[in-house]
């Protein structure tokens, strides 16, 4: 099995730094070793600090051409970091000449990949209007918006900070899991059957574990 892997990130800050970087190339390793039909072989790593909304991607054209010469799988972390347009995303998924997988949604056919695109799509749509009419009836109240953001900005990183102590705290557990090559469902369901919880009292799911891991590896 041949893949060329693909990383993004959106700003100039997360290329230098690495932030968003590493995530992707841990859960490129991560589908690799737990999804991949085995011997496989990476053709091509390509990395790119640009918009997502740039269809005209330098590193991201390489790739793709890379891909369709060796025959080979294009492997992404997530449907977003080929495009933020859902007419472009089906545009390559129509591309009889290119195969797109997916690391977080590794069963996932091209239809299935078209169809998130759309419903993620739309729920960017709604979110913007959203939140521009929250601030318009927050501006109508008389409400000064940059102190609730003050406010809010203290809040989260409160919250931040508690969650990042709580992460090395179950590191002591989780961290030898992943690093002998358990995946994120198999570690969840150890820390359920130990009965251990998330930071807010609930049972491990897929998601908790990967946040923790996150964490952990920025």
């Amino acid at each position: 099995m041949k893949y060329v892997t693909y990383r993004r990130v959106s700003t100039k800050e997360q290329g230098r730094s690495g932030h968003g970087l590493d995530g992707q190339q841990r859960d490129i390793d991560l589908y690799l070793q737990n999804y991949s039909e085995a011997p496989y072989v990476v053709n091509g790593e390509f990395v790119e600090v640009d918009s997502g909304t740039n269809n005209n991607r330098v590193e991201f054209n390489k790739a793709i051409a890379l891909s369709k010469k060796e025959n080979a799988i294009l492997l992404v972390t997530k449907l977003d970091r080929l495009s933020r347009k859902v007419s472009f995303i089906a545009s390559l998924m129509d591309d009889k000449n290119l195969q797109i997988k997916v690391c977080s949604m590794p069963h996932a056919d091209n239809f299935q990949l078209h169809i998130y695109a759309a419903l993620a799509e739309q729920e960017r749509e709604f979110i913007s209007m959203r939140t521009k009419a929250g601030l318009a009836a927050a501006k109508s109240k008389g409400i000064k918006l940059g102190g609730l953001r003050d406010k809010t900005n203290a809040r989260n990183k409160a919250k931040k900070r508690e969650a990042d102590v709580f992460a090395k705290k179950v590191w002591v557990v989780v961290g030898p899991m992943f690093e002998n090559g358990l995946n994120y469902t198999q570690i969840s369901k150890r820390l359920s059957s130990i009965g251990m919880k998330t930071f807010t009292g609930k049972e491990f799911s897929v998601q908790a574990v990967k946040n923790i891991i996150g964490r952990m590896n920025t």
